[in-house]
């Protein structure tokens, strides 16, 4: 299996808790559950780009993943208050959990023969009754 990096803003896997985050050195990629082995990890050893997660993943998953197809979770812990005025809490990341998106199901359309047809079966079904 080919594992091939992808680089995404820390911003964009975290979202609103972006700001609370602390740092990570490396931790686990989970598919679905965390009862399966883990398929990767991320760290952010970018260097200078330090605003930035670098998944190892399989390569299918990262094309995936940078295509929109998963739902980042996360499992943290809470360390400490930064600010006591605020109330704003730290968090440490134990792992990501990467979730498929479900796909919308297709909206059928009837044309309007196919529904005045259908409308005239239905109305012929209750005057034969």
């Amino acid at each position: 299996m080919t594992y091939s990096p992808l680089a995404m803003k820390r911003r964009h896997v975290l979202g609103d808790i972006y700001a609370q985050c602390n740092s990570v050195e490396s931790i686990p990629v989970y598919m679905e559950s965390k009862t399966e082995d883990p398929i990767g990890f991320v760290d952010e050893s970018m260097g200078i780009y330090a605003d930035t997660f670098l998944f190892h993943l399989p390569e299918d998953v990262c094309k995936k993943l940078s295509a929109g197809h998963y739902i980042y979770s996360f499992d943290y812990e809470v360390t400490e208050i930064k600010d006591a005025r605020t109330k704003k809490r730290r968090y440490e990341l134990n792992y990501i959990l990467l979730t498929g998106r479900k796909a919308p199901t297709p909206v059928v359309r009837a044309s309007k023969k196919n529904a005045q047809a259908e409308i005239e079966a239905q109305l012929e079904a209750v005057l034969v009754q």
